[in-house]
């Protein structure tokens, strides 16, 4: 079992570099270029508002872990497709090859690379689409941008959505236009989905492994979905990791109104405050009231859920939300838990009990790495 989830946290601790892999998009702010962690996380989440299954949310978790080793591909510049497929292919063997669940992990990718599945299908529908949205979306698009998407829809691979969604993509016709569509449901689903691009902005204590930067609170959720999806065989009965995925992808958002609240700030007070949970909750209405009502409902409830931590899916989901960042740390030497005077103590007592409530082999793994770090 030590093995195994040593090995689990090699494959999630070499994911880490996906933070780093930088695409052609840029953020709606316009405020620097995004990156493939941050796309992975939006693209999930847009699959999860517009109905994909649960195996087609797995496949876009796990789609571009093959840039750590490539890089990002842009749609709009030249490349060789047959070396790119064999260099994606050797990059999926190896990264793939760090889990225990290497073939479970590499036919969910090659699946969807093949497209042919109706999961799969969806999640090149939702791949497809989402960087033409992040674009349309903008307040003040880059004019570059702008064409390619329009070349994009009229010749490139989203010229298909005209024919498999056309709704969505009558409505990046009127917005190239400059004819705003009409309220709707797809509207309103798209609102939501450019506030979250927000998120990718918020800022958290931790930095990323390689000790570059701090990490940022979209790349997080995405990277405690993985975390969900490679741990699922550590839940405890009657826990629905797929659930918890959904869950854990939308956890965070209340940070683009509150900002992250680091577990050690303050000894701890500020974190889980009255004040801090009743702000977290008005934002949690706000943001998730920007879906059409039963879905805002569904969403809101979701959140709830999470917070409050008491059914099986939530204590899970809460476990692997204490976990991650502990990796972050003790992968990045500390940094963290230095800027904020953290004992082996305080991650016993504000990490460990959480961690082995809801995955008591996971705690049982990090409590010996963490007494090493301290001693």
């Amino acid at each position: 079992m030590a093995d195994r989830i040593a090995r689990q946290f090699a494959f999630l601790a070499e994911a880490d570099r996906l933070k780093s892999v930088s695409r052609a998009n840029v953020l709606m702010d316009l405020s620097r270029s995004e990156n493939s962690a941050e796309h992975s996380w939006h693209v999930a989440l847009q699959a999860m508002v517009f109905g994909a299954s649960d195996r087609a949310i797995r496949m876009l978790l796990v789609h571009d872990l093959v840039e750590i080793d490539t890089g990002d591909q842009p749609i709009h510049l030249d490349h060789d497709a047959g070396a790119l497929a064999r260099a994606e292919a050797q990059a999926a063997a190896r990264i793939f090859g760090l889990s225990p669940h290497a073939d479970e992990l590499m036919a969910l990718w090659l699946e969807f690379e093949a497209g042919t599945t109706p999961d799969a299908v969806m999640a090149k529908r939702m791949d497809h689409s989402q960087p033409l949205f992040q674009v349309l979306l903008a307040p003040q698009p880059l004019a570059d941008h702008v064409a390619i998407v329009r070349d994009n829809m009229g010749s490139g691979r989203a010229a298909r959505l005209a024919a498999e969604w056309p709704e969505a993509m009558d409505w990046a016709g009127a917005m190239l236009a400059g004819t705003p569509p009409r309220d709707s449901d797809l509207a309103r689903r798209l609102r939501f989905l450019a506030e979250a691009d927000a998120l990718k902005a918020v800022i958290r204590a931790n930095l990323l492994i390689d000790g570059s930067r701090r990490e940022n609170s979209a790349e997080h959720s995405w990277h405690l979905a993985l975390y969900a999806l490679a741990f699922a065989d550590l839940a405890a009965p009657g826990v629905n990791p797929d659930r918890v995925i959904r869950m854990l992808l939308i956890h965070d958002l209340v940070e683009i109104d509150v900002g992250d609240v680091p577990l050690h700030s303050a000894a701890g007070q500020a974190h889980g405050s009255a004040e801090i949970q009743a702000a977290e909750a008005a934002a949690a209405r706000r943001i998730f009231g920007l879906l059409p009502d039963a879905q805002a409902r569904e969403f809101l409830a979701l959140w709830q859920e999470f917070e409050a931590a008491a059914t099986p899916d939530a204590v899970f989901a809460k476990a692997l939300d204490r976990c991650q960042p502990v990796i972050q740390n003790l992968r990045s030497g500390g940094v963290g838990w230095v800027d904020y005077g953290v004992t082996f103590d305080d991650i016993e007592t504000r990490v460990g009990r959480k961690v082995a409530l809801g995955a008591p082999a996971l705690w049982q793994w990090l409590r010996v790495e963490v007494q090493a770090f301290f001693a």
